[in-house]
Order: C-alpha cells, then sequence, then structure tokens
C-alpha cells in the first residue's frame, strides 16, 4: 500500500518547516518519539502554540532556559510561501491545523491574524468570517 499524495505532502511539510525553521526541531523529536511517527495536524498545534507565543513575546529563552521559540514572521512567510503552492495535502494542515486553531477575537494573540499574507489571510476570512 502506497502513501497517499495529501499525506506525503502533509509530512513533507512538516520536514520542510523543521528543516527551514531548526527551532521547531525538539518540538518536532519530541512529537514524533510521542506519536512513533509524523502525524501532521497534532504537530501543527505545537506550531500554533509557539507561534502566537512568539507573537505575543510571552517566551523568552534566556529568561526560562527553555528552548528558543521560532519567530512568528519566519513561521507565517513560510506557511504563506505553502500556501501558495495550492498542494491539496499541504493546504488542508495550513488551513484546518493553523489557520483554524490560531487564537479567537477574544483570545490573547488573535492580532495575529493581521499578519497573515494575502494567501492565508484570504484562506482564514473563507474559514471564520467572524474572525
Amino acid at each position: 500500500m502506497t502513501a497517499s499524495p495529501n499525506l506525503t505532502s502533509s509530512v513533507q511539510l512538516v520536514s520542510d518547516l523543521v528543516t527551514r525553521i531548526p527551532e521547531f526541531r525538539g518540538v518536532y523529536e519530541t512529537h514524533v518519539f510521542h506519536q512513533g511517527g509524523v502525524l501532521p495536524h497534532v504537530f501543527f498545534w505545537d506550531v500554533v502554540q509557539d507561534t502566537v507565543r512568539s507573537f505575543l513575546a510571552e517566551v523568552s529563552a534566556e529568561a526560562s532556559g527553555a528552548a528558543p521559540v521560532a519567530d512568528w514572521r519566519r513561521t507565517l512567510a513560510f506557511l504563506e510561501e505553502q500556501s501558495a503552492r495550492g498542494v491539496l495535502g499541504i493546504d488542508e494542515v495550513i488551513v484546518t491545523s493553523f489557520l483554524g486553531d490560531l487564537p479567537s477575537p477574544q483570545e490573547p494573540g488573535h492580532a495575529i491574524v493581521e499578519q497573515l499574507g494575502p494567501v492565508m489571510a484570504a484562506k482564514f476570512v473563507r474559514i471564520r468570517p467572524l474572525g
């Protein structure tokens, strides 16, 4: 049995993200250990959390001793680039498990939606017209 193209492209998305933004390496390794492999939609929950924390500047690696958090601008730029490709498996993960999990209007960090690039902003408005 071969992997579906959607699964393959979504796993590749995770791999490309970790390669491009190595600050996600620790989260990735923990994810693979706990899940027994790469589950892109599950992994992206952590991507959302780290991206919003970076946006809110809640995490200071120097103060907390924690591993550095990926800069939210780099993460959004990477996801915008990937969204523009129009690959179904990639879009499913980004729309469902990134855009869909961004903070609601009443939650801290919601203003990050104003920073989305044009491709992701259009997809966000389609899935969450009220924010």
